[in-house]
């Protein structure tokens, strides 16, 4: 494993997405049954700058990732994340949220939101350096990286669930997939809503820059 990034003066690890375990969710199937395994993007969990501040962002019940998605392509489709949803908060009838920021590069995200058994709405959110986007509550989301760049971004979110990724792979993926044409329905979902495109949200209610 050799990709690191330093954080708060220490060199970290990541966890690694290797190609087999998005092996539910790849559009071009004959393409993945034809490749060897291989990493596709590295995960920098928990991060801060000292030790007191890993103890206070802890008290809030929080966690900052660092998430980084080198180009490429998984045959016909641009490289991605697994994609998750977040369960309920509880005793409350409404999921986590969580804030995502590109720090370098362009991001794709993917957000669809599903209503029983049905995907009600699907939304493309494209993002710049330094741009933010916020995942409501109810919202699954995939990040997808189809530049040529490297696409680094950070992640705040509470630490204290585990997303769920079963309904993803249950699907094959997310509602649609980005391929090198352009976006094409998955047609493991019934019914769904056209695509529906908004532009990074500035909240200075949130105090993020």
């Amino acid at each position: 494993m050799a990709y690191t990034i330093e954080f708060g003066g220490v060199e970290r690890e990541p966890d690694v997405r290797m190609l087999h375990d998005m092996k539910e969710v790849v559009c071009d199937r004959n393409w993945f049954d034809s490749v060897d395994d291989f990493e596709l993007y590295y995960m920098f969990r928990h991060l801060s700058t000292s030790e007191d501040e890993l103890k206070t962002i802890n008290k809030q019940h929080l966690r900052y990732d660092i998430t980084v998605i080198p180009p490429g392509m998984m045959g016909r489709e641009f490289v991605k994340t697994a994609g998750h949803y977040h369960p309920n908060v509880p005793g409350e009838d409404i999921s986590y949220p969580e804030v995502y920021q590109v720090l370098e590069g362009e991001a794709t995200y993917l957000l669809q939101k599903h209503e029983v058994d049905d995907i009600v709405d699907v939304v493309v959110i494209k993002a710049k350096a330094g741009d933010i986007a916020l995942i409501p509550p109810e919202y699954g989301h995939v990040t997808i990286n189809a530049s040529d760049e490297p696409l680094k971004m950070a992640n705040w979110v509470c630490c204290d669930f585990a997303s769920s990724y079963v309904p993803f792979r249950d699907m094959e993926g997310g509602a649609y997939y980005l391929l090198d044409k352009g976006f094409v329905k998955n047609p493991n979902y019934e019914d769904l809503p056209e695509l529906r495109y908004i532009t990074p949200l500035d909240i200075p209610e949130f105090g993020l820059e």
